[in-house]
């Protein structure tokens, strides 16, 4: 086998594991979306767009840049920018998108400035100008941290408008 037929599958590998991490962990279940297949998780694929992938194979990095797109399951990403450290297996270690990311799952939109997944202590952070919005209400905040395991979420410096329903008569 060729060295470069094995760096080509090791990028796609590696770009759709890592994909496929920051996906599940905020968009939580994977289903098939139009951008182009780039690697299957559980069965079910993963679909991504970038301008532009580069691979450090030495290093353990990956950088997807230029209108990044990644949809698993119910949930789409878009940014301009995601950065990934991965071991040899490849698994990913930690990820940070940025350049305006929006988020959007089962009805809520996330915007920030930029996103960051640890996976060691499987939590993600949200950071400049995060807003939530679902229907009517959104709330705003200047962070906001989401542990994976127990799918809390704690916001910094909170606003928002949040609709109540009317008392019955």
């Amino acid at each position: 086998m060729s060295r470069i037929g094995s760096t080509k599958r090791n990028r796609t590998a590696l770009a759709g594991v890592a994909l496929a991490l920051v996906a599940a962990v905020l968009l939580e279940r994977p289903v098939p979306a139009n951008a182009g297949t780039l690697g299957v998780i559980e069965g079910q694929t993963l679909d991504v767009g970038a301008d532009k992938l580069n691979v450090d194979i030495e290093k353990g990095t990956a950088t997807l840049e230029g209108h990044v797109a990644a949809t698993l399951g119910d949930m789409h990403v878009d940014c301009s920018r995601i950065e990934l450290k991965y071991d040899e297996a490849p698994k990913v270690k930690w990820a940070k998108g940025s350049g305006g990311v929006t988020a959007k799952l089962k009805g809520i939109e996330a915007t920030a400035a930029t996103f960051e997944v640890d996976v060691a202590h499987r939590s993600i952070k949200l950071s400049g100008g995060v807003k939530l919005s679902r229907g009517r209400g959104w709330v705003t905040a200047d962070t906001a941290a989401i542990d994976i395991n127990t799918r809390k979420v704690t916001l910094e410096d909170v606003k928002g408008s949040i609709p109540v329903q009317a008392p019955e008569r």
